[in-house]
């Protein structure tokens, strides 16, 4: 996924690991401004890159934490950002930070009798297609601390993330984007906004944390489960993804009763269908 500049460098020369910086300032200022009034904020920026959102975001966020895995480029942003004390640069994977060390209490932060509230932190950042699942998936799993997730992804990921049910597009993605958040399509970049030109568009989606998880009458991980399975081949039809974990019997009654046809896809059901038989499996066979 392209990264971002805060120069711009000769774009005949490409950088290694195969990344794209933008060089489009006018973009970095759209993809700030989308996060709204930051001044009060905590915001965790994923993949800065040379720091152009950097710079923006340490100029308007009460407090910036940077995480960078490409050990040069965090080296520069650590030696850039030095006397911005409201900035912090951390050389990680985001798949592996602790984000209880980093926005949870601290030791003698809580008294007995207070309930503890979590600070609202924001995020922005670009995903690489082939991870981008595995760290939606983990900042979901921490939303506690989350209200908004700004991301720059390839194009075709941020239609999947938006699309709606019944659409050619709509699969595992989709669904479980729309399970924890309102999914937000905001405007898209062409490839001469980066430098070196990447070979495909790509989009900038905001996603607003709003579990549906309540509504729904589900429990979490058994129904992200099941939606795994439900869309395990998505060329299958539903009963064919379904059959191996359930009896025949019970699952052509779970169907009928969530009023769900045996031949569908489960692209072509909402997640209000899809909790419906969800709750008749488990009502049938727990």
């Amino acid at each position: 996924m392209p990264r971002v500049s805060a120069a711009r460098p000769n774009r005949n020369i490409r950088p290694k690991l195969g990344q794209h910086f933008l060089v489009d300032e006018a973009a970095a200022i759209r993809i700030v401004d989308a996060l709204g009034d930051i001044s009060q904020t905590t915001v965790l920026e994923i993949g800065p890159g040379r720091g152009a959102i950097t710079e923006r975001l340490a100029k308007r966020a009460r407090r910036l934490i940077a995480i960078e895995l490409d050990r040069v480029l965090a080296a520069q942003l650590r030696m850039n950002f030095s006397l911005t004390p409201n900035v912090e640069i951390i050389e990680g994977d985001i798949l592996a930070i602790d984000f209880d060390t980093l926005f949870g209490p601290k030791p003698g932060s809580t008294r007995p009798g207070l309930e503890w509230k979590p600070e609202t932190v924001r995020v922005v950042g670009n995903l690489p297609y082939f991870i981008t699942s595995d760290i939606l998936l983990r900042l979901f799993e921490y939303r506690r601390y989350f209200d908004t997730i700004l991301l720059m992804v390839q194009r075709e990921v941020a239609d999947r993330l938006a699309a709606r049910p019944g659409g050619s597009e709509y699969g595992l993605l989709s669904a479980t984007a729309q399970l924890y958040a309102r999914v937000e399509k905001l405007f898209t970049l062409p490839p001469d906004a980066f430098s070196p030109p990447p070979k495909v568009q790509s989009s900038v989606v905001r996603l607003t944390i709003a579990s549906r998880m309540e509504n729904l009458r589900v429990p979490e991980q058994d129904f992200v489960n099941f939606l795994k399975q439900s869309f395990g081949q998505k060329r299958k039809t539903l009963w064919n993804n379904l059959k191996s974990q359930y009896q025949a019997k019970q699952l052509r009654e779970a169907l009928e009763k969530a009023g769900v046809k045996p031949t569908v896809r489960a692209e072509a059901l909402s997640l209000e269908k899809t909790a419906a038989l969800f709750r008749a499996l488990r009502a049938i066979a727990p």
